[in-house]
């Protein structure tokens, strides 16, 4: 049966992939807007540390998988090479050109809220390491970042309920662990109060849209997985009650049925293993949160193995996959309740 707990196997082989990529310029799919003629650049570039991955929000959270990993498992055979890796790469000087590219004009909406959530959920791993050189370095990044969820938020009359990096509730739930790990009561308040005016009256989830076809995320799930830890246990859990009323019972079905998938080539059909291993960390998650004698405690623990176990063979199948689906099997593994 598949392991549901990190491993140091696991965390040499994604350490592994991840470093065979994070450095790998192209192919890269560039998220850039020109203004001019001269804004015709490479992604070295424009993005002097988050260049590789093939595109800036994988390059971001194959980052936060090796700090994560490091952290788990310092002594793993690669963490010379990550403690290089970021040692050459969370330096002043890249970070400020980070921190140059948000202040375009043409860079407002730039990987909102899928960068942004990834970004700041780097710099909590960073906060966590024993080392806090990292973490300093990034400090300014994450700021910029965090500010743009300040303004955004009061913004934005309604969420985005997609399966995809548009999906707000994903970006509200990564975004709480750095205003909790950097004491941010304002920030969390804010997240909070965000949460509960776009989901808070959400009741009897269909789910009836799951799985789309380039779904790496459940609306449903992540959803229920923004308000678990938005919320505190006694506002949740009558929350989630109403949410999904029929989870005792199994339904929505088509959350519990592992999606397929046909062409791990094509990056939008291979979205769907990581619609099985981000479901697989929100049912974990979301089991935890669950009393021990509720029955609905095991029932999402087996759907949190099912899915995993049909996800976590195919993290290297095609680069399509390879640069990015080994972070959402650590979220699955690693990072619940």
């Amino acid at each position: 049966m598949t392991t549901s707990r990190l491993t140091r196997e696991h965390a040499t082989q994604f350490a592994g992939i991840a470093l065979g990529h994070v450095g790998r310029e192209y192919p890269n799919n560039v998220d850039h807007a020109l203004a001019e003629p001269a804004d015709a650049r490479t992604p070295s570039q424009l993005h002097p540390i988050f260049y590789g991955s093939y595109d800036w929000h994988s390059c971001v959270h194959s980052y936060w998988m090796l700090a994560r990993l490091l952290r788990r498992c310092p002594d793993v055979a690669s963490a010379p090479e990550i403690r290089a890796l970021f040692d050459a790469q969370f330096v002043p000087d890249k970070v400020a050109a980070e921190c140059a590219y948000f202040a375009r004009p043409t860079a407002r909406g730039f990987k909102r809220p899928y960068g942004w959530a990834w970004l700041l959920k780097l710099a909590t791993e960073l906060e966590l390491q024993s080392d806090d050189r990292w973490a300093r370095s990034l400090a300014p990044l994450a700021e910029v970042i965090a500010q743009r969820f300040r303004d955004f938020l009061p913004r934005a009359t309604y969420p985005v309920r997609v399966g995809t990096h548009f999906n707000t509730a994903f970006g509200l739930r990564m975004a709480a662990d750095y205003a909790g790990i950097k004491r941010d009561d304002a920030l969390a308040t804010l997240l909070r109060e965000t949460g509960v005016r776009w989901y808070g009256a959400d009741r009897d989830c269909p789910a009836w849209g799951e799985p789309s076809g380039d779904d790496f995320q459940s609306s449903a799930l992540i959803e229920a997985e923004c308000m678990r830890r938005l919320l505190p246990p006694d506002e949740f859990l009558p929350w989630f009650d109403r949410f999904l009323p029929r989870l005792a019972d199994k339904q929505p079905a088509t959350l519990f049925r592992p999606a397929t998938v046909t062409d791990r080539s094509d990056g939008k059909i291979a979205h769907l293993d990581g619609l099985n291993l981000s479901r697989a960390w929100c049912w974990r998650s979301l089991g935890d949160a669950m009393p021990a004698e509720d029955p609905r405690r095991a029932i999402a623990h087996e759907a949190a193995r099912e899915h995993l176990a049909a996800g976590l063979p195919h993290l290297a199948s095609h680069y399509m996959g390879e640069h990015w689906l080994a972070s959402f099997a650590v979220l699955a593994l690693d990072d619940a309740g």
